[in-house]
């Protein structure tokens, strides 16, 4: 869930200020997942804009002692949640470790970047969730090779698909995110970024992306 809907409006404006947010109906982008997308949202632009940088590392560290007590530890998922991820656990004075999708083939072959005591208290950044594929991989590897208690998940995006929420919830994970699809929606056609049209086509892409075709 977001965890404040002014702050969502706030976060999606400034995602479209630094046009973090593509849009490409006639030719789509392909996710890591293999779904064809008419839209990406590229949050590592942030870490290059200090100023907003600093608005999502604030707004996303604030609460977390709040919302699951104090972690041992910050985990960013690779790729694109190490930088945010170290930030937070900066901002926080807390260890940070980033989760790779998989084990690297080469040297230990770790799969959990830094040093994590085991049954340490976790906190996930995620950058954006879309299937949650990623997430649960994450979660999963710090459970198993870390032996880590996952007390929750922050993000800075979320496109609110049910096969994200639902193994969110079957994994009885609180997840919460500053931003969310239908707030950037809205916030994009205000602000003339999206016509009523691509506002629309983005609607119908988010019902049934599998089956979507542009």
């Amino acid at each position: 869930m977001i965890l404040d809907e002014n702050t969502a409006h706030k976060t999606a404006e400034l995602l479209l200020q630094i046009n973090a947010i593509k849009l490409n109906p006639q030719k789509p982008f392909t996710w890591a997942s293999g779904l064809e997308s008419p839209i990406y949202c590229d949050n590592r632009i942030i870490l290059s804009y200090p100023t907003i940088r600093n608005f999502i590392v604030s707004e996303l560290a604030k609460p977390i002692e709040e919302l699951f007590g104090k972690p041992d530890a910050i985990a960013g998922v690779a790729t694109g949640a190490i930088g945010i991820g170290a930030i937070i656990a900066d901002y926080l004075g807390l260890p940070f470790v980033y989760v790779r999708p998989e084990p690297k083939k080469h040297g230990r072959q770790n799969q959990i970047e830094g040093r994590l005591h085991p049954h340490a208290n976790v906190v996930v950044i995620e950058d954006l969730i879309s299937t949650g594929k990623s997430s649960m991989n994450a979660i999963n590897a710090l459970k198993q090779e870390g032996q880590a208690n996952i007390k929750g998940m922050m993000a800075i995006f979320t496109y609110g698909f049910e096969e994200s929420e639902q193994a969110f919830k079957d994994e009885h994970l609180e997840v919460y995110t500053l931003g969310n699809y239908d707030i950037l929606l809205k916030q994009a056609y205000k602000t003339n970024y999206l016509t009523k049209s691509e506002v629309d086509l983005l609607k119908n892409w988010r019902r049934d992306p599998v089956q979507w075709n542009h």
